[in-house]
């Protein structure tokens, strides 16, 4: 068994086929198959059920997926380790909650300072990001804050003021509370537990809970009057400024809202993470030199 063997596993696990794990990898598709029958033999287990659909993981395969997981992150730590710390390179893996509105200048910069680092970015909810690094399937990720576990090292990142977000015509935000939907992420989203926690502080049961994928399906919801939501000023600001949504000041012990970029604790601190970590630091205090 080689590491190339784990990589194309651990794509045609994300990617759900064999040829979607060809195109990523940029094999042809009967070499990934070859490889993946290889893998079984090798391990005397099926790891994935074939289907119409494609392929999804067996017991042994999501077995096999977080051993995989930890070994190819300790092979990407190893490389690291031996980088000139002043040039770093290689693959770094961020994930996100959708509305870090500096991640942009972020990435700008550190894109421009070290142009031999390939990053890549994922998107999710709070408790799925943290569990994503805990596992090692991700190097890092900007979190809602604090995050408190045994596995987690956080930095601080950014603090930002919560709003309300109704429609334009809204008058009173409890009456909003009351009468229209909440427009939400996924469970695990640190926006909507405060959403939440607030409503509960108020004695007040939701009319009903719709859930989105992205922020600019929920400001747009709002604006076209389906309901309201609870994110960062930042966030709203452009719908506010345009005229198409309202947004309300919310308790100050709900109102504010940290975010944290975690990584994990058992991990090496790569020298890629290390730069990355200071562009946030320099951002946060807005000490950012100029592009160029």
């Amino acid at each position: 068994m080689e590491i190339s063997d784990l990589i194309i596993f651990q794509s045609v696990a994300k990617q759900g086929s064999v040829s979607g794990a060809a195109r990523q990898l940029n094999y042809v598709q009967s070499n990934v198959t070859a490889r993946i029958k290889q893998l079984e033999k090798e391990l005397h287990t099926s790891l994935f059920y074939r289907h119409s659909r494609g392929m999804t993981l067996t017991p042994e395969g999501k077995r096999l997926l977080e051993y995989s997981d930890k070994i190819i992150f300790t092979m990407k730590e190893m490389q690291s380790a031996f980088q000139d710390p002043d040039h770093p390179a290689g693959n770094v893996e961020i994930g996100t909650v959708e509305t870090v509105f500096r991640l942009p200048q972020i990435l700008s910069v550190y894109y421009h300072r070290y142009p031999m680092v390939d990053l890549s970015l994922v998107t999710g909810v709070t408790e799925e990001l943290v569990q994503d690094v805990i596992n090692h399937r991700l190097d890092g990720a900007f979190v809602t804050g604090p995050v408190i576990h045994p596995q987690i090292v956080q930095h601080e990142a950014f603090e930002e003021k919560l709003v309300l977000v109704t429609h334009k015509s809204a008058t009173s935000p409890l009456d909003e509370l009351t009468n229209k939907p909440l427009l939400v992420f996924g469970s695990g989203c640190g926006y909507r537990s405060k959403l939440e926690q607030w409503l509960q502080l108020e004695g007040i049961t939701p009319v009903k809970k719709i859930e989105f994928g992205t922020l600019e399906t929920i400001l747009g919801s709002v604006a076209a009057g389906l309901g309201i939501t609870l994110v960062p000023e930042s966030a709203a600001a452009t719908f506010r400024e345009l005229g198409k949504v309202g947004a309300y000041s919310v308790p100050e012990e709900i109102g504010q809202i940290r975010t944290v970029f975690i990584r994990s604790a058992e991990s090496f601190l790569t020298n890629s993470i290390q730069k990355f970590i200071e562009v946030i630091e320099a951002t946060s205090k807005e000490q950012l030199s100029p592009i160029g």
